[in-house]
């Protein structure tokens, strides 16, 4: 009987690229957060943390600190697409902390942050139309935008993301909406 590593090789730098795709990702959606709650600097402070890290900095408890701070706005936000751009900077300054375990849940932790984003701007889109009582299109255009945040992410994906999701088993079910997004982007990328 054949049996799964229960690790994976998984090098800093490979990390640092991660973590800095992930903060390219979430901040694509900052302003979503920032329109909401302008007054609210943690999601760009989880975002910022993460740029650090990525650059060289050193993995701090600051830095884990920044992504509960960006989760906790999350929970705070009233307006979904905030919500979810808060949770894209979290799972970005989260990404720092990506660990060498074969697990499915590890997908999670490369993918979250433009999964998250794309959520946000599939959801700030929906509200757009509402506000402008705009018809919604059986067609699905209202997922349009997400598809090309999506598309985003898949192009701009560094050589670290494809190569570490090779290592690790497909991304999990569950997850609703941005599980659906993790998947196909782990789909897209392991092509």
């Amino acid at each position: 009987m054949r049996t799964e590593p229960e690790t994976i090789e998984l090098t800093e730098h490979e990390i640092r690229e991660i973590t800095a795709y992930a903060a390219d990702c979430a901040r694509r959606t900052l302003s979503l957060f920032e329109q909401s709650l302008p007054a609210d600097p943690r999601p760009r402070e989880a975002v910022d943390a993460a740029d650090a890290y990525a650059s060289g900095g050193p993995r701090t408890a600051a830095l884990r600190q920044s992504a509960w701070a960006a989760y906790k706005a999350a929970q705070e936000a009233t307006a979904p697409a905030a919500a979810d751009a808060a949770r894209a900077a979290s799972h970005a300054a989260a990404a720092a902390f990506l660990h060498p375990k074969a697990s499915a849940h590890q997908v999670k932790h490369v993918l979250g942050a433009a999964a998250h984003a794309a959520r946000a701007e599939e959801l700030a889109e929906e509200e757009a139309q509402e506000e402008q009582a705009a018809e919604a299109s059986a067609s699905g255009e209202d997922r349009r935008d997400a598809a090309g945040a999506l598309d985003w992410a898949r192009r701009h994906a560094p050589a670290a993301v494809p190569a570490v999701l090779g290592r690790l088993p497909a991304a999990p079910p569950g997850g609703g909406r941005v599980g659906e997004f993790i998947r196909a982007l782990d789909a897209a990328l392991r092509t």
